[in-house]
């Protein structure tokens, strides 16, 4: 695709093209800057535009974009990770709380129609034919792009429901499993077959799906587990977590011991601590070797385990386990740490302090300490190509693999992450496979310029404070009553009124602008606009800064920090000479007839 350029455009303007598509450096750096939410998604999932559709009461619209851009609205608007709420905007220091993103992501679901929705073709039929491992988020979000782009998708699961973790590792009380039916179903009503209780290595070959197919997607997940290995881990009552609740999940095995300790930190953690004490165990424990800030859960989940009378006991970290003379275990030993420096994860690394170990009974332990990718199913005439010496892939976080038609997506490259980034990756991987299936690229990443009348926003929106999610009494919560109980809708479209709208770019016409200072005079936020004397540049024309002039009564222009601009627009409301144009800047994957257009 040739770049898209426009000669006429004066460098100050922030982005390359007036009106239409742009793909210059400039013009994906301020998507990057400007919509902190969306590119901390892993999918990239237009969220600005999916809540300015939630506030105005358009939950189809909102569901539709969300389908489009992260394959399971409902499933996500209950269990993601939230990677975009920490960046929001409206979360900025001196700016209130972030966006409850997640949760109005749920609420296109809740009150949209319950007809199953089913995305259009993106390409006609190719007669190229492509098998994915595995039909938990990742492989069916690489199957379902792969359907619309026209292949024919066959999905191999070895259990008997597709879902992956969402069935196996997501107790139900967090998520209803009609959820995950209805958006597995749209799936497959997308092209997509699946066909469980399939073992590869066993029921078919790794090497006999490479044969039949054009290409292969290795989906499988990591299901692994990380055991510890020290002194005592013969002793029985030791599991991991994801093993117990796949038990209690998928085989309603809820045996469980009257004294719990969960070991970890993560989701997986305090679904198993949340699951024991449902389960009849009388006292659970949570025991994790860093502090709370390392924690990669959400704090609402710290809150309900709290609620719910489960402590967390911080920087300890197991060194031993007792048992008695029948190989039962009895007792966990262990040593409190302090953190030290950042290691290899970006977290601060536990280090044991000498001489502070102590002993906690129990009767029952459940790791919630990682897990990693299995890689005994695939055929030995491939694992020279595919697999270390560690049994981990050797192509890394990459979706591609040293055998041209094998291919990677999700945890399985990753190593355990989150359901978000899995369909990110996995997403990116189905990109990748219609290149290598189609001899080029299909569809190109630009950026949408359009013109807008007003935002809808009004700045009163910007005090309205963050709706809290209701939930069930502690009470009545048992094995499959949902706790979070979802917004009315009117909170919904409330919640979603708090967003900057920051798709919406606002920026002077110096031409046109008559210096009143107007705009100055009803800025909400120091320096969201300001006199300058000029601008800043890098080598690809991105605005790096600007030269603030001195002398308030000497300057070259008006400027716009995007950076702190929070969309209010207050100052085009008042502007006399209407300098200040507003402008939708969205993300979007067109095909090249559309760039013809």
């Amino acid at each position: 695709m040739l770049p898209l350029l426009d000669k006429n455009r004066e460098p100050h303007w922030v982005l390359s093209q007036a009106e239409g598509f742009a793909n210059q450096p400039k013009d994906f750096d301020w998507l990057g800057k400007n919509i902190p939410c969306q590119k901390a998604c892993p999918a990239g999932t237009d969220i600005p535009e999916y809540l300015h559709a939630v506030s105005q009461g358009n939950f189809e619209q909102a569901y539709f974009i969300n389908l489009r851009d992260n394959v399971f609205p409902a499933v996500l608007g209950r269990v993601c990770s939230r990677p975009c709420e920490p960046a929001c905007r409206h979360g900025w220091e001196g700016l209130g709380d972030p966006v409850a993103i997640c949760f109005s992501k749920r609420s296109s679901a809740d009150f949209m129609h319950k007809n199953p929705v089913v995305l259009p073709k993106i390409f006609g039929p190719t007669d190229r034919k492509v098998a994915v491992i595995g039909a938990g988020v990742a492989g069916l979000a690489a199957a379902r792009d792969l359907a619309l782009f026209g292949h024919d998708v066959v999905v191999y699961e070895k259990h008997s429901s597709p879902g992956g973790m969402l069935n196996q590792g997501i107790p139900e009380f967090r998520l209803p499993r009609s959820i995950i039916e209805k958006e597995v179903h749209q799936v497959e009503l997308c092209g997509v077959k699946i066909v469980c209780d399939t073992h590869i290595g066993e029921t078919v070959s790794l090497q006999e799906l490479v044969m039949k197919n054009d290409a292969v997607i290795m989906a499988a997940g990591t299901l692994k587990p990380n055991m510890l290995h020290i002194q005592g881990n013969h002793f029985s009552g030791i599991t991991h977590g994801l093993d117990y609740l796949l038990q209690v999940n998928e085989f309603n095995n809820n045996r469980i011991g009257q004294n719990v300790l969960v070991i970890g930190g993560g989701f997986t953690a305090m679904d198993c601590a949340r699951t024991s004490l449902r389960s009849g165990a009388e006292s659970v424990k949570v025991y994790y070797r860093r502090s709370r800030n390392e924690m990669l859960v959400t704090d609402e989940e710290i809150r309900e385990l709290e609620v719910e009378g489960i402590p967390i006991h911080y920087q300890v970290a197991p060194i031993r386990y007792h048992g008695d003379s029948s190989g039962r275990f009895t007792a966990i030993e262990f040593v409190k740490t302090e953190l030290g420096k950042n290691d290899e994860s970006g977290r601060c690394k536990p280090t044991e302090i000498s001489g502070s170990e102590f002993q906690v009974s129990a009767d029952m332990v459940q790791l919630a300490t990682g897990q990693f990718p299995e890689t005994e199913w695939i055929d030995q005439s491939l694992k020279t190509d595919l697999v270390d010496k560690n049994g981990w892939l050797i192509s890394g976080h990459s979706t591609s693999t040293a055998v041209d038609k094998i291919f990677v997506a999700g945890d399985f490259a990753l190593g355990a992450t989150t359901l978000i980034d899995a369909i990110g990756h996995a997403r990116r991987c189905a990109r990748d496979v219609d290149r290598f299936l189609c001899g080029k690229d299909r569809l190109f990443d630009v950026v949408s310029v359009e013109n807008i009348d007003n935002n809808s926003r009004n700045p009163k929106h910007n005090s309205i404070s963050l709706h809290v999610m209701p939930m069930i009494p502690p009470g009545e919560r048992t094995l499959t009553a949902e706790v979070e109980t979802g917004y009315l809708k009117a909170d919904a479209k409330k919640e979603a009124l708090r967003c900057y709208l920051c798709h919406f770019k606002y920026e002077i016409d110096n031409e046109l602008c008559i210096y009143c200072d107007g705009c100055l005079r009803v800025m909400p936020v120091e320096n969201c606009i300001v006199k300058v004397n000029s601008l800043t540049y890098d080598d690809d024309g991105q605005i790096t800064g600007y030269i603030r002039s001195q002398n308030s009564y000497d300057y070259n222009m008006l400027y716009i920090d995007q950076n702190e601009c929070i969309r209010c627009g207050a100052c085009a409301d008042v502007c006399p000479v209407e300098c200040i144009p507003i402008q939708k800047v969205s993300k979007k994957n067109v095909t090249e007839d559309q760039l013809c257009k």
